[in-house]
């Protein structure tokens, strides 16, 4: 299965590919910086602020509920009010969101998302932090 790697421009997606890692390495770094700003305004850090912010009048309800029930962790789709820990210290449920909103905003398939690619933007953007998937064991050739 080919994975899908989309560019930025401006503020919103483009279903152009370009490379991956370093469009995932700038979505990580928005997150943190969202995460910041929500915080400065001392408004709740989720999924509906987080996308009000990126996305503006985009993000209707259907938009926000698409992205959740894209965004399953542990079998189960997260919620647009619940508050998300910070992107440094707990990685997984961000990978998941960041995915859901790419895949939703390009209209592809969720697992057309590199999650490689996600893991390793994440080791570059926050280079003293754990990567994300420490324990699994390197694929032999």
């Amino acid at each position: 299965m080919k994975q899908i790697h989309p560019i930025t421009q401006s503020s919103s997606l483009s279903s152009e590919r370009a490379g991956g890692e370093a469009f995932f390495v700038q979505l990580w770094l928005r997150l943190e910086r969202t995460r910041r700003l929500l915080g400065a305004q001392h408004k709740r850090f989720c999924i509906r602020n987080v996308l009000k912010a990126w996305f503006g009048h985009e993000a209707n309800d259907d938009f926000i509920w698409e992205v959740c029930h894209q965004a399953i962790v542990d079998d189960e789709p997260q919620e647009g009010w619940n508050e998300l820990p910070a992107p440094m210290l707990y990685p997984r449920r961000h990978r998941e969101f960041l995915r859901a909103i790419v895949a939703v905003k390009l209209g592809i398939s969720f697992y057309r998302v590199s999650l490689k690619a996600l893991d390793k933007a994440y080791s570059i953007a926050f280079p003293n932090s754990t990567p994300i998937n420490i324990n699994k064991k390197a694929s032999r050739l």
